[in-house]
């Protein structure tokens, strides 16, 4: 059990945030703006990723294009900077996320041992799943619990199991720890792991590691249909648009990897 060591938890959404704080940085640091071809230089990043890099950049709004090829530090940045409503990027991107994926979302870290959902994002057509069994409780059998399992190493993984037995919720539950460890183990970085019916009949979910700090981290999506066709292209969309996550979590800054009390629902627009 455990027999292999989890592969590096930094799939393509952080390698692609690593490359924004590449670019961020360099704007942080030309307080007047720069161009774009003094941002290619300092941070050696070619056209694609750079353009993918700024793209999601502006859209958290923590730079901004003052003129064609001119880029500044954004709304977001001088908030955080100003430590003013760090809370509110990271709203407004699971809301986002929501209405890309048509599903509710959530980050999920794994602290002291512990699963927690510290955020989510639901509404009326995208509710949240119905938690019947801790999620503490039922890491072998929900994306999230699997996503952040697969970040920790085989010593870390058979303490869990050994506090949690993997228990049967329903007929697809993995219960043998040899299956659920090639699962975690057996996949190209950056690919989603799945709950298809696992841990509760009807719904299916699909999460993304994401892990920003010391401790596991993962966006996830919670689906009330167990349509196949809908989940994969629900979790494309997630797998992409994960790195907008993760730099929302390092404005919102490292408290959020620990659990801080009841979780945070981000309303629909228009306050439905």
């Amino acid at each position: 059990m455990a027999r292999r060591a989890p592969r590096r938890p930094a799939c393509s959404s952080l390698d692609a945030a690593h490359r924004a704080l590449r670019v961020l940085e360099v704007v942080h640091r030309h307080i007047g703006g720069v161009r774009l071809p003094q941002i290619a230089r300092e941070t050696g990043l070619g056209q694609l990723h750079l353009n993918q890099a700024l793209q999601q950049l502006v859209r958290a709004q923590l730079v901004a294009p003052i003129i064609p090829g001119v880029y500044s530090a954004g709304s977001a940045l001088h908030l955080a900077a100003a430590d003013r409503d760090r809370m509110g990027e990271l709203r407004d991107t699971l809301g986002y996320l929501r209405d890309a994926v048509g599903a509710a979302v959530y980050v999920a870290s794994y602290s002291e041992g512990e699963v927690s959902i510290t955020q989510y994002a639901d509404g009326p057509r995208t509710p949240a799943v119905h938690e019947w069994v801790d999620f503490r409780e039922a890491a072998h059998a929900s994306a999230v619990g699997k996503a952040l399992l697969a970040q920790l190493g085989p010593e870390k993984r058979r303490d869990h199991l050994n506090r949690y037995r993997m228990e049967q919720f329903t007929p697809h539950t993995i219960t043998s720890p040899e299956v659920l460890f090639d699962e975690l183990d057996d996949r190209w970085p950056g690919q989603p792991l799945l709950d298809l019916q696992e841990y509760t009949l009807g719904t299916v979910c699909a999460a993304v590691p994401i892990g920003t700090g010391t401790e596991p981290q993962c966006v996830a999506l919670s689906l009330p249909s167990p349509d196949p066709d809908r989940l994969r292209q629900a979790a494309r969309v997630l797998r992409n648009e994960a790195v907008a996550v993760v730099l929302a979590l390092i404005v919102a800054g490292d408290d959020l990897c620990t659990p801080a009390g009841p979780v945070t629902r981000v309303p629909t627009p228009g306050g439905r």
